[in-house]
């Protein structure tokens, strides 16, 4: 079984799941998980877990995403983007200074409505199962945050746009918001994801390139091994007479290890067994100085 991450470039009409689906069958492993769906349509940057790293899953869905996307002004959908049915079109009278003004004033903190085509469950129902059935339910505004909106050029009615931002954040809504901030209505032509945290469209294999890497045994080279993935945090090891501790999953007191200096409270660490086999994450406890697991990774 392979264990860590693998930079996936989703094409356009795969779902995040079909992705997932693919993969089992071309390693032949069950254990693998998509962190953060993409819209079918969208295509870009998927990391998928594998084996042991599926429990970083939900750590990788808060990373910062950086996406590239086409904005069509002058048309409103019901889907936010141009899959969906028109509402309202309307003739586009506004200036390139006017866009990158717009664009300008989305970054920093923003509340945001998610779309009712979202995978969003409200009452136990997919918003999208709802709005297929003609049912517009109220969706709480939610936090996000934009730390980049660059117009990086225009051929209006098109705009295309490079967006990073944080998790939980629509492109498509900020597209349809742009329109209307511009009084002319908007709507996503095309996305691309770019980014996710460490992992890079230019590093991204497609399917098909798996599946080849895969046959010729060279496969695991382009896995992000699962420590290769917290460079920032300082690497930790045990003494030998301590390895016991953390095979069983226990805390270690700081007197444990070969670099007790790199103690800091409330700090994350990656602990290794003094063989240099990789443990897990692990964080100082200030109440009992201790490093103490938060997420361990010797067990399957």
């Amino acid at each position: 079984m392979i264990h860590g991450v693998l930079n996936i470039y989703k094409e356009p009409g795969w779902t995040s799941h079909d992705v997932v689906a693919k993969l089992r069958g071309i390693l032949r492993q069950k254990k693998i998980g998509h962190t953060g769906t993409l819209d079918p349509a969208a295509e870009g940057v998927l990391p998928v877990c594998l084996g042991k790293a599926t429990k970083l899953c939900d750590l990788l869905t808060e990373e910062t995403k950086s996406y590239q996307a086409v904005l069509l002004l002058g048309r409103v959908t019901d889907t936010q983007d141009t899959t969906g049915a028109v509402l309202q079109e309307s003739p586009v009278a506004v200036s390139l200074q006017e866009v990158e003004a717009a664009a300008a004033s989305f970054e920093g903190e923003q509340l945001q409505i998610p779309p009712m085509y979202s995978a969003l469950k409200v009452g136990g129902k997919k918003l999208y199962e709802l709005a297929r059935e003609g049912k517009e339910v109220e969706r709480k505004a939610r936090p996000v945050h934009f730390y980049r909106i660059e117009v990086l050029d225009a051929e209006l009615p098109r705009v295309r746009l490079a967006v990073t931002c944080s998790k939980g954040t629509y492109i498509r809504t900020l597209c349809h918001e742009l329109g209307e901030k511009l009084g002319c209505g908007g709507c996503m032509e095309q996305l691309i994801r770019t980014r996710v945290g460490i992992f890079r469209q230019e590093d991204s294999l497609r399917l098909a390139q798996v599946e080849q890497l895969a046959r010729e045994g060279a496969l695991e080279s382009r896995v992000c091994g699962i420590p290769e993935l917290f460079p920032q945090l300082a690497q930790v090891r045990a003494l030998p007479q301590e390895d016991r501790y953390l095979d069983n999953g226990n805390p270690i007191y700081r007197s444990m290890v070969e670099e007790p200096k790199l103690w800091q409270e409330g700090a994350q660490v990656r602990m290794y067994k003094s063989s240099g086999e990789f443990v897990g994450i692990f964080r100082c406890d200030g109440r009992t100085e201790k490093f103490a697991p938060v997420k361990m990774f010797l067990q399957d």
